[in-house]
């Protein structure tokens, strides 16, 4: 079972063209590497890279792909194009390589490509335009800061930025015009607000933003450029909502995420009125995840490319025609299908130390039940655990575990108010809520005694803090790139990404103490539990110096601990050959110290 789980392919849309054709990314070889999809369903691969590729886009008007791929997981992407009139493998041809900074594409026009990169300074991101053919350059945007987001308007006479702003989890938008590179602030640097999914209407004259400014929930609101104005489009008090509007003016697909879930709906663009839900399946993910990249319209605005994913499903490309209301799955020649006892999670609330209802997924035993419980913990931090595909989660839950995925406090999805609630000297509210998770596991029958802790990145520092804080509450941890200092970690992250994490967590010149003091290295000699980590020596978010500070103090101390370090991975493991190294182990692991 572990092996059918972990080598179910995953697709995801990254473009479409003129001629209908799609770009996706397939991992059916066991590294994610980009195919084309032709109008008549016939399948082509386009790259067989050792490492993992991370992007790609049509140039319009021709036959040539831009690719973005890194190497072994550093995240540093360089840019390459394909020429698709080649016959079988098109040869990779570098277009913008510098192996020690950041290129990320952004997107492409008939005679250009732009790009974000912090080749500058290696701490500031740059918009570059270049030119396809005479290779010159131009920054469209040269300000500083972390631009997180960039969307065209149709007319190429502007672009949006998306700018990782001062609070925490907030994005500030700016309006650049490509003539003049001249700037607008159209929300303040300082405010709280969560920012994404600009969507430009066709006639470049206004753009679509989902946005919590002003509010608790996101909403769907509208900025007109010749008016300078903001006005609201759709609102709800409860649920998180998106919209892409269709190139052809008929059309907006909305996404409304809720518990964890997220539907589209149909909309007219004119009146934003209700035309209907799409008919995808049920308790999963559409958009506005990681896992599932937002809806892709066609140029003409005839279909959408739709990613979806479950619990149950991995990540599946769908053609949804909005004349017919027809959803068909496009699916990868001899793909299989997943194991028919995989099942959806049940929703609950656990109180906490302060009266706050944490929300939770709750993954009943599809193997032989061990009594035993797997809390699995989401990175982020402002991450969120949704309804989505995790061949670990349901690994877990076929060995025998009742696996319960919790949003604590600090999570996304729940509101601007719950993911504040673990903001710098909240830090550690976050952890008592694993506490209480574990107070409560008796009221759906689990055994206190033997309940383990499991995640990966900030979900990792969770493990390391759980273990640390509460040392007579968990009977084992695996941690995976996950932070042991706060402090060791904001001084050796890459340099880009430094400014962005001290936002959440504190700043090094003024809360050392702080960091210190909730960091679980500091408490290292309260450890008992036995621990499990993985790391990838790549890693440009949390250094592989995390993890091996960790396990060298617990083997010290004689604590059973267990390091794996995978040279060609960076921030988790992406590539097939090390799951099925890494996970295993990690399993026999628990059912050692939980069995």
């Amino acid at each position: 079972m572990l092996t059918t789980l972990f080598s179910l392919p995953s697709t995801m849309a990254l473009d479409v063209n003129e001629e209908g054709r799609l770009l996706v990314l397939y991992d059916g070889t066991g590294v994610r590497q980009v195919n084309e999809i032709a109008p008549d369903g016939t399948w082509r691969p386009l790259t067989d890279l050792g490492d993992t590729c991370r992007g790609a886009r049509f140039v319009p008007g021709s036959r040539q792909v831009v690719v973005e791929h890194d190497s072994g997981g550093n995240e540093r992407g360089q840019l390459s194009v394909l020429d698709l009139g080649e016959p079988g493998l098109p040869k990779l041809t570098p277009l913008v390589h510098d192996l020690d900074y950041v290129h990320h594409l952004v997107d492409t026009k008939p005679d250009r490509v732009l790009y974000t990169t912090n080749r500058r300074n290696g701490v500031d991101f740059d918009l570059v335009a270049r030119d396809l053919t005479s290779g010159d350059e131009t920054a469209l945007y040269d300000a500083g800061g972390w631009v997180m987001g960039v969307s065209a308007s149709p007319d190429d006479r502007w672009v949006v930025l998306s700018l990782a702003s001062a609070p925490a989890n907030s994005i500030q938008l700016l309006l650049v015009d490509t003539a003049t590179q001249a700037i607008t602030e159209l929300t303040p640097a300082d405010a709280h607000n969560d920012q994404t999914a600009v969507s430009w209407l066709p006639d470049s004259t206004a753009f679509l933003v989902s946005t919590n400014a002003g509010r608790d929930r996101m909403a769907l609101r509208q900025y007109d450029v010749a008016d300078a104005a903001w006005s609201d489009v759709l609102v709800d008090d409860d649920r998180d909502l998106a919209g892409w509007a269709s190139p052809n003016g008929e059309h907006l697909l909305v996404g409304v995420l809720e518990d964890g879930e997220v539907s589209l709906v149909l909309h007219r663009l004119a009146d934003a009125s209700v035309i209907g839900a799409l008919e995808l399946p049920a308790g999963g993910c559409a958009a506005l995840t990681m896992m599932t990249p937002n809806p892709l319209w066609s140029p003409d605005g005839s279909f959408a490319a739709i990613t979806y994913n479950s619990p149950i499903t991995p990540p599946t490309l769908y053609r949804y025609v909005p004349a017919t209301g027809e959803v068909a799955e496009l699916r990868a020649p001899d793909q299989p299908e997943p194991p028919a006892e995989l099942t959806h999670p049940e929703s609950l609330r656990v109180p906490s130390f302060d009266g706050e209802q944490v929300p939770v997924f709750v993954f009943r035993p599809t193997g032989p039940g061990l009594g035993s419980t797997v809390l699995h913990v989401h990175g982020g931090p402002e991450g969120a655990a949704m309804r989505i595909w995790s061949p670990v989660i349901s690994a877990l839950a076929s060995d025998g575990h009742t696996v319960v995925v919790p949003n604590v406090r600090g999570s996304a999805g729940y509101g601007k108010r719950w993911y504040s609630l673990d903001d710098r000297e909240l830090r550690l509210d976050s952890v008592r809520d694993l506490a209480a998770i574990h107070a409560w596991l008796p009221s759906i029958g689990a055994d206190q005694r033997r309940a383990a802790l499991w995640g990966g990145s900030y979900g990792g520092y969770m493990v390391l803090a759980g273990v640390a804080f509460q040392p007579d509450l968990w009977a084992a941890g695996v941690d995976i790139v996950g932070i042991a200092s706060l402090v060791t970690f904001l001084e050796n992250t890459s340099d880009y990404r430094r400014a962005m994490r001290e936002r959440e967590y504190g700043y090094l010149a003024t809360d050392r103490d702080f960091l210190e003091s909730a960091s679980p290295l500091s408490r290292v000699d309260d450890i008992r539990a036995p621990l499990f980590a993985i790391h990838g020596a790549n890693d440009p978010r949390v250094p592989l110096s995390e993890a091996e500070q960790i396990t060298e103090a617990l083997t010290k101390r004689d604590v059973p601990c267990q390091l794996l370090v995978y040279p060609d991975e960076g921030h988790g493991l992406v590539k097939l050959k090390n799951k099925l190294d890494a996970y295993p182990q990690a399993l026999s692991f628990l059912r050692n110290h939980l069995g």
